[in-house]
This record gives C-alpha cells, structure tokens and sequence, in this order.
C-alpha cells in the first residue's frame, strides 16, 4: 500500500514500483506506461503544479 497527499509522488513512487519489481509480468504494465506516457504526464502535473516526483518511502511494519 502506498499513501501520500501528493498525488505526483505517488504515481512516480508507484511506476518505480513496476519498474523496479522482479516480477517478469510487469512488463505488460511497462508497456500500458509508455503507450499512454505516462512519465510524460508526470512531469507535465509536475509542470503544472500539481505536486512533486521527489519522494521518499517510509516502511511501516
């Protein structure tokens, strides 16, 4: 589960996710992610104001 009040951060945090995942599957969702540019749409919320990509995740066990 991942949670923030940036909605930027989170995306990015969650496509790091996919893209750093052992899992072979994820490379269906590597590729919805690039179809649909979803980076690109990243840095243009980014542009907008909307929030930041810089985050950092904080374990809760």
């Amino acid at each position: 589960m991942v949670y923030s009040l940036d909605p930027v951060a989170l995306d990015r945090a969650c496509v790091d996710a996919v893209r750093n995942s052992p899992d072979h599957g994820k490379i269906h969702i590597e590729q919805r992610i690039t179809e649909r540019n979803g980076t690109h749409l990243l840095d243009y919320a980014e542009a907008l104001g909307l929030g930041t990509q810089k985050y950092v995740l904080i374990t809760i066990e």
